[in-house]
């Protein structure tokens, strides 16, 4: 990388000195129904989390972001909103959520929010007043069509969760378009009144202190008004990390992704940025680049003149195999397609994915947090991921997932752990029920919040060091970033920001690795994620699957205020 391009990695705002809070920070991602129950009910909640506020601001992350927790009838488990702007009564009140809101900012933790903007459920009052006539006024809120040729549905577009994207409607005799589940029915955002009554929804929650928002299915928001068939996708095998079954015999040219759906989303930023003047509200999306078609359509949702979405989400990490190659060569994959002063999101975790820990092995997972939370950009660290959780035990027939149910290589469940917080007690302090809503893994207490916390050499210390390291290390926040060469199976970048250097070194190989430590010294080894990792001199020992963060000790760096 020639120290050109060195410099492009830098985003517009570091550049310029005047970087947003976002911009280095971490992002803690809750699934608030596996966090912590407040009631006994069996199922987390707003009161639960506002309960370990406290853990948050001690574990030391810059923002949490909330999976939903809207009224819904729970198909989907908050996907599937009944009502944008009210809290689930499962989940508590407006009230609760006003107060994690001013908790989290008297913490100086920022507060963001799902926006569930492509669809809403069939018991929605929207819904169910355009279905209840072809001649309502609401009918044209969501996306209805008359049969196609031999009276099946209007075209070929396959569900994500799998079988065709319509549903036949008897009482008025149309087909209405599902990108998801049936009881999801999509929006028609080319309706001037669905666009401005979801707006509404945007406004509605920044006026209640949110600091952002993530977009759910943010491609979805459009689709070819000609609603023409999508042609079949090429075989491919280029290391995309989610095979999605049927739905990827289809190339997604016209469910998804329109191409005005750019104007859209610069009317959405413009918004976000001008509600709360000099202080900006953050949007970062989900869009998920398709096998085969590279990563331009991707980033192309940034905007030309990084006029729309602050950060598309970086989706390619999950589910890699575990290979220091490919993980280098997605990360270099994702630098070159973010266009010149754009920020990128890191993230290896989700709602959507089985747990680090139990795709790779324990001793993996604590090896990656190391490079999550050393990379350039935003690092989006999921809940429990901070002590190595492994997957939820759900077993085969008791899924809860609904796409676990129509497909169990599929499943859900299985990353949505519930936390354990206590070394004691039936449910790890989760829950006071008999049973929570998913099952708790297997070592729970041994895995706990309060366990961890005890244990000098735990998951959770090392995730809380490293992230005290990145909160005073200029180069990590905010510095650039360059991939190194050091060794076959070793993953190595070096992040420099001014005098502060750091340079981090992660060994993919069972066994153990010797190399140097690149450049002129004396380096410092300030942080490593196990006991057989040294450094002597410029001689660096790894142990098999662990990681370490080398920073020139040239001097502390200064601790940026929180």
């Amino acid at each position: 990388m020639t120290p050109q391009t060195e410099h492009r990695t830098l985003t517009r705002a570091a550049r310029a000195g005047t970087a947003p809070w976002w911009e280095g920070a971490v992002i803690y991602h809750i699934y608030p129904r596996s966090f912590r129950d407040s009631d006994g009910d069996g199922v987390g909640d707003l009161a639960g989390l506002r309960a370990e506020l406290p853990y948050l601001r001690w574990l030391g992350i810059d923002a949490i972001w909330l999976s939903p927790f809207y009224a819904s009838p729970a198909v989907d488990f908050g996907y599937d909103v009944a009502d944008h702007s009210a809290v689930d009564p499962a989940m508590g009140s407006l009230a609760d959520f006003d107060a994690i809101v001013a908790e989290a900012h008297r913490a100086g933790i920022r507060v963001l929010v799902d926006f569930v903007g492509s669809n809403t459920s069939v018991r929605h009052p929207w819904f169910v007043e355009s279905r209840s006539s072809r001649e309502s006024p609401r009918r044209d809120w969501y996306i209805w069509a008359d049969p196609g040729p031999g009276g099946g549905p209007p075209n070929n577009w396959i569900s994500v969760f799998g079988g065709p994207a319509w549903t036949w409607d008897p009482q008025t005799a149309q087909y209405y378009l599902h990108s998801f589940l049936p009881e999801i029915p999509d929006l028609n955002w080319r309706n001037p009144a669905v666009e401005t009554a979801m707006l509404d929804v945007l406004r509605f929650w920044m006026d209640r202190g949110v600091d952002g928002f993530r977009i759910d299915a943010a491609e979805h928001l459009l689709k070819d008004p000609l609603l023409r068939d999508n042609p079949p996708a090429a075989p491919v095998n280029d290391g995309h990390p989610k095979n999605l079954g049927e739905y990827d015999r289809l190339r997604h040219l016209y469910d998804r992704g329109h191409a005005d759906i750019h104007p859209l989303y610069q009317r959405i930023r413009r918004l976000l940025d001008e509600h709360r003047p000099g202080a900006p509200h953050l949007a970062i999306a989900e869009i998920v680049p398709e096998p085969g078609v590279g990563l331009d359509h991707w980033a192309s949702f940034y905007g030309a003149a990084l006029d729309e979405i602050h950060m598309p989400m970086n989706l390619t990490l999950p589910a890699l195999p575990w290979d220091a190659a490919s993980f280098g060569q997605a990360l270099a994959q994702v630098e070159a397609a973010i266009p010149p002063g754009g920020g990128p999101t890191v993230a290896l975790g989700s709602h959507d994915e089985p747990r680090v820990a139990s795709r790779y092995g324990s001793a993996q997972a604590r090896c990656l947090l190391a490079v999550l939370l050393t990379l350039r950009g935003t690092a989006v660290l999921y809940y429990g991921d901070e002590l190595g959780l492994p997957d939820s035990p759900v077993r085969p027939g008791e899924e809860r997932d609904p796409w676990g149910r129509r497909n169990p290589a599929f499943n859900r469940d299985l990353g949505r752990t519930p936390m354990p917080w206590s070394a004691a007690g039936q449910a790890a302090g989760f829950t006071t029920a008999a049973e929570p809503w998913l099952p708790l893994p297997e070592g729970a207490h041994r895995l706990s919040v309060a366990a961890q916390r005890a244990d000098p050499g735990s998951t959770l210390l090392l995730t809380r060091a490293l992230l005290a390291l990145r909160r005073r290390s200029p180069a990590l926040r905010q510095g650039t970033y360059r991939p190194l060469e050091l060794g076959a199976d070793l993953l190595c970048y070096e992040r420099r920001w001014g005098s502060d250097t750091v340079v981090v070194v992660a060994n993919f190989a069972a066994g153990p690795r010797e190399i140097r430590a690149p450049g002129r010294g004396p380096w410092t080894l300030a942080a490593r994620t196990g006991a057989a990792t040294q450094l002597r001199g410029d001689a660096l020992s790894l142990g098999g699957y662990e990681a370490a963060v080398l920073r020139l000790s040239a001097g502390e760096a200064p601790r940026p205020d929180r």
